[in-house]
């Protein structure tokens, strides 16, 4: 079992040039915390350690323990902000997970069960590589497989042939859109005849 925690200290130096500094000479990444019953929360956090924790692909679908000037809240990541060069993290989004209260996460996708359509002569399509789902905190998953295995080419595999974990809601088909999830079609160029 992975340990997703961070600490993190309030910072009341607010604004463009104060997160600049932060980031500059101290190393650190401006974040808020948004969420809950309790108001927007600036902080700041070691670079190193949000690098660190986003290292395992769990930690951006997985509730984390926030540790702010000794008080523990759980949260989940709601929106990281990147450096466009580097791919560093320069400012984070966290949203304040309420026992009870569902929440909306966006979970990665993982696509088993390949080779057999490939073995039919098809080429998958990724079509997504995560899915915004609505559910309780225990009941966030860490990723939804989707098994490629029974594939046929020229089939789509859209968001209402998955099968949700227990109590886990698409937030796509709550709202009426069936996404295409991926798709298995036929070579687009033709294999050279030999000479």
């Amino acid at each position: 079992m992975n340990d997703f925690t961070l600490n993190a200290e309030v910072r009341s130096d607010l604004g463009k040039g104060a997160s600049r500094r932060l980031r500059r000479l101290a190393s650190l990444v401006p974040a808020v915390v948004y969420g809950g019953d309790k108001a927007p929360e600036s902080i700041s956090m070691l670079a190193k350690e949000v690098a660190k924790l986003l290292e395992n692909e769990a930690a951006y679908s997985h509730v984390i323990e926030l540790t702010v000037g000794g008080v523990k809240q759980n949260v989940i990541i709601k929106a990281l902000q990147r450096h466009p060069a580097k791919g560093h993290v320069m400012h984070a989004d966290f949203v304040r997970v309420v026992a009870g209260q569902k929440l909306t996460a966006i979970v990665p996708v993982h696509f088993v069960g390949e080779a057999a359509p490939i073995k039919k002569g098809g080429e998958i399509s990724h079509v997504v590589a995560e899915i915004e789902v609505s559910c309780l905190p225990k009941d966030l998953p860490e990723f939804i497989e989707v098994d490629l295995a029974n594939a046929e080419v020229g089939s789509i595999i859209h968001l209402s042939d998955i099968t949700a974990p227990k109590g886990v809601e698409f937030v796509a088909l709550a709202h009426g859109n069936d996404l295409a999830v991926a798709n298995v079609h036929a070579p687009r160029v033709a294999p050279e005849a030999a000479e």
